[in-house]
This record gives structure tokens, sequence and C-alpha cells, in this order.
């Protein structure tokens, strides 16, 4: 009997044990959604959080006191490099390329032959137009020595004719055959002068067949190919070219940039300006401003300005990008008395732009954009006037990559 009972108390359930597993239960079905909600919340970071720029940093140091600095910049603008002189060098005459003496790069001197064209009609013309010379020449012989027989008959019948040995009749018939003679031979000349202008044409028709440079230069394009034909007048139709090809003079290289008519009273004509080109940034090129186009483009609000090279290079290619500097006077910036909160900033953690700039300050991983007033430009980096102060961290490098509140990421 008591075995029963210990076996029907084994069988019981102690309700303290139900609970506690309708508890765990209750606990697994709260944290499944809290998973699933985790993993979509990291997710959805991943996805929509933008990847991190790669910047360098750069320290902003103390200036004090006064320090030698180069001529300060007023405005930044950009520009590119372009030939004042540069020709497509095309014939006169239409006709087929049987010799192309040019190739890019190449450099030529003026007048020298840079393509010949099919001079086989031309060559034709000419030696039609010197056998139709000679045939004037000859008839202007025969009138002439019609014109010498006519005088002295002619001579005969007017003193006959004076003293009445012959009749008035025969008098007038003579009078008219001299006459004839004479104008004969004046026709004659006329027609040697016409002869000789159509030979000089045709020399000129075969002269042209003959293209030559019209100044010394670099080509720096080749168009037509043996076998082509070209035309100045065939306006690109068809297989017709227009040209031989392209010549720059690289002495009279320029650079020609838009200034934004906001800021166009800073420039002058004269004034100094260093170039920068993109393709070597750590070369200043000194350059002096040559004019100001006395027009505005409305669509874009700028005024174009020429700028003159001082010193040539052959590194300075047509169509480079540059960036021009527009500099102070020369009394303005032998030296600077620095302010008391001045800092230095490199040159590659600011976008300057005349009397102002802008630098990102970065903070944990996220860069601020601040605007600086900035002074002269010295030979450790740009001087910063105020909104800076000394140890602040500055992303660097290419600043137009950024905005403000960006994620960025310290490259090593």
């Amino acid at each position: 009997m008591s075995d029963k009972s210990s076996l029907l108390n084994q069988l019981h359930i102690d309700s303290d044990d139900r609970a506690e597993t309708r508890s765990r239960h209750w606990i697994w079905w709260l944290a499944i959604p809290l998973v699933l909600v985790g993993f979509g919340a990291a997710a959805w970071l991943v996805y929509r959080l933008p990847d991190a720029i790669v910047v360098s940093v750069a320290t902003v140091e103390p200036v004090s006191g006064e320090v030698a600095v180069t001529r300060g910049s007023i405005l930044d603008a950009s520009g590119y490099v372009i030939p004042r002189r540069q020709a497509t060098v095309s014939s006169k005459i239409t006709g087929k390329v049987v010799e192309v003496l040019i190739e890019e790069g190449q450099s030529v001197e003026r007048d020298q032959i840079v393509a010949r064209l099919d001079d086989t009609n031309a060559s034709a013309a000419l030696t039609q137009a010197r056998a139709r010379l000679e045939q004037a020449k000859a008839q202007l012989n025969a009138a002439q020595v019609a014109l010498d027989n006519a005088g002295p008959t002619f001579e005969r019948n007017q003193n006959q004719f004076a003293r009445e040995i012959i009749s008035a009749q025969d008098f007038d018939a003579a009078k008219a055959s001299y006459d004839a003679a004479r104008t004969s031979r004046e026709v004659a000349d006329r027609s040697v002068d016409v002869a000789r202008a159509s030979l000089t044409f045709a020399q000129r028709n075969l002269d042209d067949t003959i293209v030559r440079a019209p100044f010394a230069g670099v080509v720096t394009v080749k168009a037509a190919q043996e076998g082509e034909m070209v035309s100045p007048v065939s306006a690109g139709g068809g297989f017709t070219r227009t040209g031989i090809g392209t010549i720059v003079d690289m002495n009279s290289l320029e650079v020609e940039v838009d200034v934004s008519e906001n800021f166009i009273n800073r420039v002058h004509s004269g004034q100094d300006v260093t170039v920068t080109l993109n393709a070597y940034p750590d070369w200043e090129i000194p350059a002096e401003v040559i004019a100001i186009i006395p027009t505005a483009d409305r669509a874009k609000a700028t005024v174009r300005v020429r700028v003159g090279l001082k010193e040539r290079d052959d590194r300075v290619l047509p169509q480079m990008g540059v960036r021009v500097s527009f500099l102070t006077n020369a009394s303005e910036t032998e030296s600077v008395q620095t302010a008391q909160n001045a800092v230095v900033v490199p040159l590659d953690a600011i976008q300057a732009n005349g009397t102002t700039g802008v630098v990102y300050v970065i903070r944990d991983d996220v860069v601020e954009r601040r605007a600086v007033s900035i002074g002269a430009r010295t030979a450790l980096g740009q001087i910063v006037i105020s909104g800076l102060a000394s140890g602040t961290r500055l992303a660097a490098g290419d600043l137009s990559l950024l905005t403000d509140g960006v994620r960025v990421q310290i490259a090593n």
C-alpha cells in the first residue's frame, strides 16, 4: 500500500514547477523579437550610413611676432592654359592628299612644307598657260611685222596725196590698212598680257598644292592622311577633310581664367599673380594680368581675364587646368604683424578665397565646416587671423569631397 502511495506521489506535478516553466516560455517569446529588431537595426545602419571619407590630419600651430610672408593672395580662381596663336592648316584648293610630312608633337618652322596635294591637273594647266603665252607672243610678232610694213606704205601714200598724185579714195584705203595693222598690234600686245596673267594664275594653282606652315610651332593634331580629299569649303561633309593639321605657337601660351563678377574689383591690369598647374601642384609660375575682357558672361556671372606667363617651360601645355592666385601689392606684404590669436594652417587643409577661407574641424569621426578669416601666406602655410584655436585638428587633403557633418576616417 505504501509503495503505491509513493508511486502516485512521484506522478504528482507541483504547481510551483508549472509556474516556473510558464515564466521561462514568456522570456523566450520576448527575447526573439528583440533579437530580430537588433539585427534589423544593425542591417539598417550598415546600408544607410555612408562610407567614411579617408582624410589626413593637420594640426593648427600658433604664430606670434613678425613673420616674413610671400605675396598674399586676395583671390583664387581656376582656369586653363590656352594658345593665343593657333591655326588649323589647310590647303587653298580642293585636292587629294599625296603626302603628309607632319606628326603629332613635331616642331615645324615658318613656311616648312607640311603636305602635298595631287598636282597633275595644276601642272597640265601650267603647261597649257605657257603654250598660250608663246602663241600670244608669236601673234604679237606677226602684228608688229604687219605694222612695220604698213607704216612706210602709208607715209608714201600720204606724200603722194599731198602732191595730188593719188586720189583721196586711194589715200583713205591706205590709211585704213595702216590703222588696222596698228590696232592688231595693240590687240596682240594685250593678248600677251592676258596670257602672262593666265600663266601666273596657273603657277599659283600649282604652288597651292604645297601646304606650308604659317608660323613656327608644334603640331598638336594630324587630321589628314595620304589619299584623302581636303577642301577649305567642305565644312566637314562626307569623307572630305577641312585641314591637314593643327599647329600651336608654344611661345604664345597664356592662361584664361573666369573670375566671378562679385570679385572682379580685386583684379587690375599688370597685377602680379601666381599660376599653379594641376599637374604640378608644388610649382608656382610667376605671371601677371594682361587684360580684363570688357564683357561679362551673364549665364555664369563671370568676367574673363587673360594672364601672361613670365616664364616659359616645356611642361606647360595647352588646355592644362590651372589655379591662379591674384596677389596683393608688394608694399603690403614685406612683413606682417600677426594678431595675438593668429594661427598657421597647412595649405592642403584650407579652402582660401580672398580674405576668407573654409576649414573642416575633426570631432570624433565627423567633420564640422567652419569659416575663418585669413591673412597672408607664409612659407609654413596659410595664416588664419580668427576662427581657429591652436591645437585644433583639421582634415587635410581633397577638401572638395567633404561636407558639414560627413563621417571621416583618419589615414595611417
